[in-house]
Order: C-alpha cells, then structure tokens, then sequence
C-alpha cells in the first residue's frame, strides 16, 4: 500500500488529536480513582468492554455492515500492540511513581516517526525529530522522573510506550480502508474477550459506584480512542503524534482544578515545550 493514496491534513489531524489528548486525561483521573478499590485486571476489561457496547447503537440502527472488514489480521495486530501496551502502563503505574509511569505513556509519540517510515516508508524529516525530542524534553520537565527510572519495572513502561507507538502506526496503516469507528470496534471487541481471560482469576465484586466509574472511564476511552484513529487517519503519526503530549498537560490543569496539585517553574516550562512541540509539529511548511 502506498503512503501516497492516503489523504495528509495536519491541522484537522492534530486538533483531533489534541481533542483526544483531553479525553485520554480526563480518562487517566477516572483511572486515578477507581484504582484504590479495583483491581487492574477488572479496570482494563471494563475499559474494553463498555468499549463494545458503545456500538451497540450503531448495530441496532445500521446493522453489522460497518463493522465488516476484509483486514482482520490487521484488527488483530492493532489489538495486540494496543492491549499490550495498556498492561504493561498499568503494571509500570503499580510499580513506579506516577510521574514515572506518565513519562514513559507520552513519550510514544518519540517512537513513532521512526517506526512509520520503516513500516510505512513515510517520510521522516529532521523536523519531525526535533519536535518529537522538544516534546520529551517538555515531559521530562512536567513528569521529574525518579530514580526509580532506571530499576526494573521501568522496563514494562519502555515497553508500553513502544507498544503504543505500534498500535498508533498500525492504525495509520489501515485508514486507507477502515474507519476510524471500525478499528476501535475491533480494538475493543478483541481486547474485552482477551482481557476476561485474568478474570478467571482475579474477578472481585463491584458495587454500583464503582461500575459507575468503570462505564465513565470506558466511555471517555472509547471516545479518545475513535478520535485519535480519526486523527491518525488524516495525518502520518510521525508528523502530529508530538500533540499527544498535551495529554500531560491536561492532566496537570485536571490535577490543579480537582486536588490543588499547584504546578511548579519547571512544569510550566515544560508545558510550554510541549505546546511547541505541537505546533512545530504542524506548522506549514514554506513551499
């Protein structure tokens, strides 16, 4: 397949991808609070699970015509490196300081470049690594990362980021003929079957607050997920992924608002490398 027959819009693909960034943010502060009384394993099933059932509309009005694909092998892949990657964030959250475990979430967008223009040959210019570093420098500055950085457990979360840097190129990979919606259907779909295998053994009761709280993090997971498909389906994520980071900078403006976590010197200059880490992003380039 070749890069070319797939449609570039920069700006229409970061601000959807900056719109997901604040839906990832808001679902990382559901996930902050359920966590003290549920366990990972039932919080990445129900993440996924009410991730199908957010299609059950469409399946009643439309029927399963847009769900059908010629592609499952790639569904699958995606499913493979997306799921992943989310056990092994929530094995580095339970390991590692947040911070921590918030550094090595954002800094995929590094990754991905390079992984794009092996994959998918598209382009990768020095622009793009520039605005990618800027970005990870920006997030070195908001997360402060510990020493606990360099123990162990701190590969799981190398390995999450990489893993998520594959899923968000496969997801590039099949815009050419999937939809945004059809790959989070079968992300979700996939993944809700994978992930009730550990509940054979970790299953725990929930109250109706608790599954409250599921069902509100698995609709704004969802939601996240259908736009960044979107967005990675008009542009190349070499190109916008920096924009991603904003993520860490919603969760600091979400932890400031709710807990009065008050931002210090170095994370308000973090966050400003990473606001221009985006733009540099998308910036147009002179003809």
């Amino acid at each position: 397949m070749e890069p070319a027959s797939r449609s570039v819009k920069p700006l229409q693909g970061a601000l959807l991808l900056a719109l997901s960034a604040l839906l990832f943010a808001l679902t990382g502060v559901g996930i902050r609070e359920i966590s003290a009384s549920v366990n990972n394993e039932s919080v990445v099933f129900f993440r996924n699970l009410v991730g199908v059932l957010f299609f059950l509309p469409l399946l009643l009005v439309r029927g399963v015509r847009p769900l059908r694909t010629t592609r499952l092998k790639s569904h699958l892949w995606r499913t493979t490196y997306g799921l992943a990657a989310m056990y092994c964030f929530f094995y580095a959250i339970a390991h590692l300081p947040l911070a921590d475990a918030m550094l090595f979430t954002y800094s995929a967008p590094v990754f991905t470049p390079l992984i794009a223009h092996i994959w998918l040959k598209e382009p990768l210019t020095r622009r793009m690594l520039i605005s990618s570093l800027i970005g990870l420098c920006g997030v070195l500055l908001v997360a402060k990362p510990s020493s606990a950085l360099f123990e162990g457990p701190a590969l799981f979360g190398l390995a999450a980021s990489l893993l998520a840097a594959f899923a968000f190129v496969s997801i590039r990979e099949m815009s050419d003929s999937e939809p945004a919606t059809r790959i989070v259907f079968y992300f979700s779909l996939f993944s809700a079957l994978f992930s009730a295998i550990p509940l054979t053994w970790s299953w725990q009761p929930l109250d109706a607050n608790q599954l409250g709280w599921l069902l509100g993090i698995g609709l704004l997971a969802t939601a996240s997920q259908v736009i960044m498909s979107r967005a990675y389906g008009l542009a190349p994520p070499g190109l916008i992924g920096p924009v991603a980071y904003l993520a860490i900078v919603f969760a600091g403006l979400i932890a400031w608002l709710l807990w009065g976590e008050t931002p210090d010197t170095l994370s308000l200059l973090g966050a400003a490398l990473i606001f221009a880490a985006s733009l540099l992003s998308v910036a147009r380039r002179r003809a």
